[in-house]
């Protein structure tokens, strides 16, 4: 289940909002980008294709690598979508478990 990324990237990104600006947001960035690619591999494994463009997004715009530098009302507006996705997709992502491996 991507629960606990998705959990704990919305708690990230929440945090995130006072930091805005900050230099403290690097390590935001750092967290949200890493959690993004945490939740790509589980919705890869769970056959969720529609997740990807979203996820790949969220790894971009957050990326701590090379910072596009937003701010104003639409970068906030853009953390709020962030949580969103997260929650959604940690709620409804589930990897089926393999029955092969089982013992």
């Amino acid at each position: 289940m991507a629960l606990a990324p998705g959990l704990i990237g919305a708690v990230v990104l929440f945090v995130g909002i006072a930091l805005i600006g900050e230099d403290g947001f690097l390590y935001v960035s750092w967290g949200v980008a890493v959690l993004a690619l945490i939740i790509m591999v589980f919705v890869v494994r769970a056959r969720h294709w529609w997740w990807l463009p979203v996820f790949a997004a969220i790894a971009v715009l957050w990326n701590p690598v090379v910072p596009f530098g937003f701010d104003g009302p639409l970068w906030l507006g853009a953390q709020y979508l962030a949580i969103a996705a997260f929650i959604t997709a940690g709620v409804l992502v589930k990897v089926p478990v393999d029955d092969a491996g089982r013992r």
